[in-house]
């Protein structure tokens, strides 16, 4: 059932803030990597030139593994619902993170990468349980929107204490300089801290998380049942009486007043066949996507090791203008974490105050299209800002470039989710569409960050800086072409908006709580003629004083046991 309010569609905001408290816990975690990345790969005893190769390959080994098991992820929570799903994921990822902040070595820290890539396809199921919990269009910019304001809020949040809290006998001698756990294991402590985020995200799903896979809905949850009993103490009775139910409550206890002929509504189970799932549309929005996730996942992982690597001051041995120079910022991570913690803030406000405001006036293909043709300019430009020479220059350069960039990518992933969602054909190969989504999203994150950071090494190398960047300029642009050729679908929902309008249009409630019940349903029956009860939809829809199921005529529908 549509969740309204004065007859108007609503988001249902606990569910997703609950889905936010879920999705938050992985950028914090996985963003808090990027300040001590390559200091983390060079304590492996890495050479210096080679550290951007082997952290591209670390964060390649993650979304592989990712793009492997996305569709089986998706399938399972075709299945078996989506609550479990995500919430095996947590707990795999949970577990990983703690195996990656106690790596000695290279080969430990891509197993737990991959382990951790592998065990999680949360991504494309929380996206699917926000396209069935916001099926109407209008809504949809906002509750898109949501999980993008959430990563955002994450990376401010990772990187922050990611940069603090590596090697924190080394950075606070006083504090950990004599704890021997952090001098054996120096990038465990931001590991730590994210595991107990995601135990937070853990628990919060499993006790108040509504499972939306049609089919599961209406089966007992006794992490629901607990999550009720321990929050029932701080409930007053009149809070319990009239508390507001979600959408998945509605759906599953609303009575309803139908006709003799209501029929209940058959779910179909069978798995969606590729020729459904893979139609012209759906089909460029996942090529559109796959671009996006490989240039823009590939900057992120790049651009650490950029501002690590040594500054190099230009000459005539050196630069030659405009193509060969090399060079970078040489910060280490705690400043690396302050740059992208003042990133996160700023995309976090744009996310929240622009973006709505962006898809209503323009629309979301219009958006999208713009955003594809930014992309290309930051990349070739960003390389640059290494030859600024004044300091507040050179970071205010960088910091404009990441803050146009942030823009585009906060525009241009919700708007692919939206045109993605609305280019399905039906609402139950969301899960599998999503799950494919993932896969495919997946291969651009593994080949972007590889081919760009094995580029970065043999450019300076060569003293070609520029070289990983002008790749992923090349990428972007040749990504833009697909954006041209989508079409903005109606969505998978729009039949079922209109039954469940229907159907609440059949919902009947008494003033004093009580409820009519089916016909037909055992232990029940209607004793009134159904001309009766077309009468009191009549009334209550000329706007009658008297309350739902009661008429100043004096009809009613009587029910007995």
């Amino acid at each position: 059932m549509v969740n309204r309010k004065n007859g108007r569609p609503k988001l249902p905001a606990q569910q997703l803030a609950i889905l936010a408290i879920a999705r938050f816990a992985e950028p914090l975690a996985l963003t808090s990597v990027f300040p001590y990345l390559p200091e983390m790969i060079r304590s492996f005893g890495v050479e210096n030139n080679d550290v951007a190769r082997w952290a591209g390959f670390t964060g390649a080994v993650f979304s592989i593994c990712q793009s492997i098991t996305a569709v089986p992820w998706g399938r399972a929570s075709d299945k078996f619902g989506r609550k479990p799903v995500i919430l095996f994921g947590l707990a795999s990822t949970m577990c990983c993170f703690l195996l990656w902040g106690m790596s000695t070595s290279l080969a430990m820290a891509i197993t737990a990468r991959a382990i951790m890539g592998g065990g999680n396809g949360n991504v494309g199921i929380i996206r699917t349980m926000v396209a069935e919990l916001v099926p109407e269009r209008e809504l949809q910019p906002q509750a898109f929107s949501i999980m993008p304001l959430v990563w955002s809020i994450g990376s401010v949040f990772g990187p922050a204490f990611g940069g603090f809290f590596a090697q924190p006998a080394k950075h606070y001698p006083g504090l950990f300089g004599n704890i021997e756990f952090f001098k054996t294991y120096p990038f465990a402590l931001p590991n730590l801290i994210a595991c107990a985020v995601f135990f937070v995200s853990f628990m919060t799903g499993l006790l108040f998380l509504h499972e939306t896979l049609e089919t599961k809905r209406h089966k007992p949850d006794w992490g629901l049942a607990l999550g009720e009993k321990l929050t029932r103490p701080f409930q007053s009775f009149k809070e319990r009486k009239h508390r507001r139910r979600s959408f998945v409550d509605d759906e599953a206890s609303a009575p309803l007043l139908a006709s003799r002929n209501h029929k209940p509504t058959i779910v179909d189970t069978s798995r969606p066949s590729m020729k459904e799932i893979f139609t012209n549309q759906t089909v460029v929005n996942l090529v559109s996507y796959t671009f996006l996730a490989l240039h823009s996942v590939a900057y992120d992982q790049v651009l650490p090791v950029f501002l690590n690597y040594p500054r190099q001051i230009p000459d005539d041995t050196n630069t030659h203008l405009p193509f060969q120079f090399s060079g970078g910022f040489g910060l280490e991570s705690d400043k690396i974490g302050t740059i992208y913690t003042i990133y996160g803030i700023t995309c976090g406000v744009i996310q929240f105050f622009l973006f709505p405001v962006l898809c209503a006036r323009f629309g979301v293909l219009n958006c999208f299209k713009v955003a594809t043709m930014v992309f290309p300019l930051v990349y070739l430009l960003t390389p640059y800002t290494a030859l600024i020479q004044d300091d507040v220059l050179r970071f205010a350069a960088l910091l404009v470039l990441m803050f146009v960039k942030g823009i585009v990518v906060i525009v241009g992933f919700p708007c692919t989710t939206i045109m993605l969602t609305n280019s399905a054909s039906s609402v139950r190969i969301l899960g599998t569409l999503n799950g494919f989504a993932t896969a495919f999203s997946g291969i651009g994150r593994a080949v972007g960050p590889a081919v760009a950071g094995a580029v970065f090494s043999i450019g300076v190398q060569r003293g070609y800086m520029i070289a990983p960047w002008w790749l992923l300029g090349s990428i972007s642009a040749l990504g833009a072409i697909p954006a041209w050729f989508i079409v903005e679908g109606d969505g998978p929902m729009r039949s079922s908006d209109t039954d469940s309008e229907d159907e609440e249009e059949e919902t009947l409630v008494a003033n004093d709580g009580d409820v009519a019940v089916l016909e037909g349903m055992p232990g029940s029956r209607v004793s009134d003629s159904d001309d009766e009860a077309e009468s009191l939809f009549s009334e209550r829809g000329n706007g009658s004083g008297a309350g739902y199921g009661t008429t100043d005529s004096k009809k009613t529908v009587k029910a007995r046991n």
